[in-house]
């Protein structure tokens, strides 16, 4: 994910938790919280499927896939080699 696009994923994902529509979201949120991952970071992952699932309409010129995004929300949190 370029860099440049974080700021405007990240602003994405705030929208999402406090939408009605996306409580799915929310509940990732809480559940990597829980986990004891801090909240930018759990932030973050989450815009990195956001971004993984963007790229993928951008690509396969095909419309989000909700169910796509939740299936990559659910595999979280991405844990580090070094962890």
């Amino acid at each position: 994910m370029s860099d440049d696009l974080l700021p405007d994923l990240l602003a994405a994902v705030e929208q999402q938790l406090v939408s009605p529509q996306t409580q799915y979201v929310v509940k990732t949120y809480q559940r990597l919280l829980k986990r004891g991952i801090e909240e930018a970071e759990a932030k973050s992952q989450i815009a990195l499927c956001l971004a993984e699932e963007m790229e993928n309409v951008m690509r396969r010129k095909r419309s989000f896939n909700e169910k796509s995004y939740r299936a990559a929300l659910d595999e979280l949190p991405i844990v580090s080699e070094d962890d």
